[in-house]
């Protein structure tokens, strides 16, 4: 068995990344998990933490990590000993040891809440982390973002109309001063799902689970769009243009569709979740931009890896996954991964 997961190569991975939740108290162990995104051929990953046995259990595999400071944690590293002692503690360690970690992610979706001390805090900590990074040598080694959910957009179609909430410009303007000249991604976390939930009579499900359809022209710029996901991550593109940037890369960092819902939540099926990862897969394996960059792969997360049986809220978000915590998929998207067994994976480690 060994072999087989050994000899797949970063080379032959596939160019879609996985969200790697925890908020769960049933999940196999990172070792296994490795062995399972090997077999996947998935080479990306983005976490909510910086979970020291994650990191560890993916020594030597070349799988290229996301990891992130909670919301918690932000005020905090806005003093500059504190974003350092972090990185000393959670980063460099492992970057020494052979990890892959290209990316801090600082908070995620402040803006989506009223916590205006948090949200005043995200950019100062972002540049404590920049600089602290820089301190340790390895400024453009590892680039330092946020993640943010759709709220913060106004406007969002046509996509050409695409701005930012009133509300959020004050802190995006020097955000983004801060992307450009750090060449670090704008992160957008999104989910066609809900715009279908809200309304299902007017959504139609084609559209959003990028299946064949006429589409809908943008009477701007006469772009046409066949999918709601490439829709949302232009019109992103348009509010950053709209404040001066062209130079900021939209990457797409969380997106997925529940399989299961509470019985308001209409499209929560097995099915339609299926459809819409499998037809994602396959336009991210094609290398396709967005009709406003279309020489841009869209780089995406999806979200998640398992269910999360702890997740508050709707029954939808326990059920984001693409597998059960035993490594059963939850729908068939022609990703066959292997969980091996805890005494095989026991034996592999030591």
């Amino acid at each position: 068995m060994a072999p087989a997961c050994q000899g797949v190569a970063v080379a032959e991975a596939l160019s879609i990344g996985v969200n790697y939740g925890q908020i769960a108290n049933n999940l196999p162990s990172p070792a296994r998990v490795s062995w399972l995104l090997r077999s996947m051929r998935i080479s990306k990953v983005k976490l909510y933490d910086a979970d020291p046995n994650v990191l560890r259990a993916f020594l030597g595999t070349g799988v290229e990590f996301v990891v992130g400071i909670g919301n918690e944690a932000v005020p905090s590293m806005t003093s500059p000993a504190a974003a350092q002692a972090w990185l000393q503690q959670h980063v460099v360690p492992h970057l020494l040891s052979g990890a892959r970690i290209s990316c801090v992610t600082v908070g995620n979706e402040v803006f989506k809440g009223n916590d205006t001390a948090l949200q005043a805090a995200v950019l100062p900590a972002m540049v404590s982390v920049h600089r602290a990074l820089s301190a340790l040598g390895l400024q453009g080694r590892v680039n330092v973002t946020t993640a943010h959910s759709l709220d913060i957009m106004g406007p969002s179609f046509p996509p050409s109309s695409g701005a930012f909430h009133p509300a959020a410009l004050g802190h995006l303007r020097p955000f983004l001063a801060f992307l450009s000249a750090t060449r670090s991604p704008f992160l957008i976390n999104c989910y066609p799902y809900f715009a279908y939930k809200e309304d299902p009579a007017r959504v139609p499900l084609e559209y959003v689970l990028f299946q064949p359809n006429a589409g809908v022209a943008d009477p701007r710029t006469g772009l046409r769009y066949d999918n709601m996901l490439y829709a949302q991550v232009d019109a992103v593109y348009a509010a950053i243009q709209a404040l001066g940037y062209t130079d900021v890369e939209v990457k797409v960092s969380e997106t997925g569709w529940p399989s299961r819902g509470d019985p308001d939540e209409p499209g929560a099926t097995p099915e339609y979740a299926g459809t819409y990862i499998r037809n994602l897969l396959q336009r991210i394996e094609m290398k396709q931009g967005t009709p406003l960059r279309p020489a841009t792969p869209v780089d995406v997360y999806v979200f998640a890896l398992f269910n999360e049986n702890l997740k508050p809220g709707p029954a939808s978000e326990r059920n984001y996954g693409l597998f059960y915590p035993d490594g059963t998929p939850v729908y068939n998207v022609g990703l066959h991964g292997y969980l091996p067994p805890m005494l095989v994976s026991n034996a592999a480690r030591q």
